[in-house]
């Protein structure tokens, strides 16, 4: 049974990295999160960076409204690791491999894009602006964009100069088949309480997920006496009809 809660952990990796913003605005409280950040750092440096990232992140989702998903998602996976520091985006080297060849970011997208508002905002303002920024408002646009709500984000980041090894990417990212007592345990290291993670799980809005983020979950409704047995015109009942076709 504790693996039908594998559903859990699908949720929270699209939703995961807004709670570090969304209970903290410019309104409710001026002061920077952390000593370094500000709401207006790039005020005279680059005062039209957000823009430059907005204006552009419009058209792209006009042409693939799911690449919102995969900037989120890899702002997440940025964060989570060793800090908010772009250090996903580095290449392996001699020394070894990079994250993004961590089993959990085989399937990170969005890169492109990146790369793409990093030459619009390097044309712009030179390279003053940090790929942590970028990211990060990427990751801000992309919620704005597909329906959810704006909140300012502070900026000021420093680009992280090495990347984590692939342990340490494992170890910082839940995996998708945990169940409820690995993910609290998990976000328990971030400061996250139950509480908190309830909320993430719930605050699911965008994304796709592979059909094995959900087998286990589903596979566990035939064997009794779990639940009793799916009526044929239920969600559930169709949901896991699909999981059980070819294409999964």
């Amino acid at each position: 049974m504790a693996k039908a809660t594998s559903f859990t952990a699908f949720l929270l990796m699209s939703s995961l990295f807004l709670s570090s913003y969304f209970s903290v605005s410019k309104a409710d409280n001026p002061a920077p999160i952390v000593s370094g950040l500000s709401w207006t750092f790039y005020k005279t440096s680059c005062p039209k960076v957000e823009s430059i990232i907005r204006k552009q992140l419009q058209k792209v989702f006009k042409k693939d409204i799911g690449q919102a998903a995969g900037l989120l998602r890899l702002h997440f996976h940025d964060c989570f690791v060793q800090g908010c520091d772009a250090s996903v985006l580095l290449d392996g080297s001699a020394s070894g491999p990079s994250e993004q060849d961590a089993p959990p970011n085989l399937t990170l997208r969005g890169f492109e894009i990146i790369n793409d508002l990093r030459a619009r905002v390097h044309k712009e303002c030179g390279r003053v602006v940090s790929c942590a920024d970028i990211v990060a408002l990427a990751a801000r646009d992309s919620v704005y964009l597909s329906g959810g709500p704006d909140y300012d984000v502070p900026l000021g980041r420093r680009d992280g100069l090495s990347f984590a090894t692939r342990n340490a990417t494992l170890q910082n990212l839940p995996a998708p088949f945990a169940n409820a007592t690995a993910i609290l345990s998990s976000l328990a290291t971030k400061n996250f309480d139950p509480t908190d993670v309830v909320a993430l799980s719930g605050g699911h809005t965008i994304g796709i997920s592979h059909c094995s983020s959900f087998t286990a979950a589903f596979t566990l409704l035939k064997i009794p006496p779990w639940i009793k047995p799916l009526p044929k015109t239920s969600s559930m009942f169709v949901l896991q009809q699909i999981l059980q076709t070819p294409r999964c």
